[in-house]
């Protein structure tokens, strides 16, 4: 069996003498198989994009004559389908927000604690607070202008 020692990164037969490499330099080889790699991937991926466009500029223009033809149908289906989508959408997402708050109605009331609930306490006892002075500060004016009122005509 053959003797193997790793110095730096490097595994050496022993005996042989040890090639100092940076950590982060590679064999030229290496670096050769990696640009031709590179290389390769690239121009079949830009002759694949060529190709793409070329089919593409064929079907437009193949397709704008009918797309003229068609537009008086087209155009308004074509808002139809965008207007039916959306309502959809929009009516799925109003549906899905309401079922949540239900669920956290539910939850806050039969005193599960969801998310939240600590600052709508907090809110709920600030509005009654600020609720009660305004009824005081009413009740007081209402005394204030009544007595007065009393005290003039006596």
């Amino acid at each position: 069996m053959a003797d193997y020692m790793q110095h730096g990164g490097q595994v050496t037969h022993r005996g042989q003498q040890q090639h100092t490499t940076h950590p982060g330099q590679q064999p030229r080889a290496h670096q050769m198989v990696k640009a031709a790699t590179a290389i390769t991937a690239g121009g079949s991926l830009l002759v694949l994009s060529a190709l793409t466009l070329a089919g593409t500029v064929i079907a437009l223009t193949i397709a704008t004559p009918l797309l003229v033809i068609f537009s008086p149908v087209l155009v308004p289906a074509a808002i139809t389908v965008v207007l039916l989508i959306s309502g959809f959408l929009a009516s799925g997402g109003f549906g899905v927000a309401a079922v949540s708050v239900l669920a956290w109605i539910y939850r806050y009331v039969t005193g599960r604690h969801p998310p939240g609930a600590d600052q709508l306490d907090q809110a709920r006892m600030k509005l009654a607070g600020k609720t009660r002075e305004a009824r005081e500060k009413g009740e007081h004016y209402t005394q204030q202008t009544t007595g007065g009122t009393h005290q003039q005509s006596t």
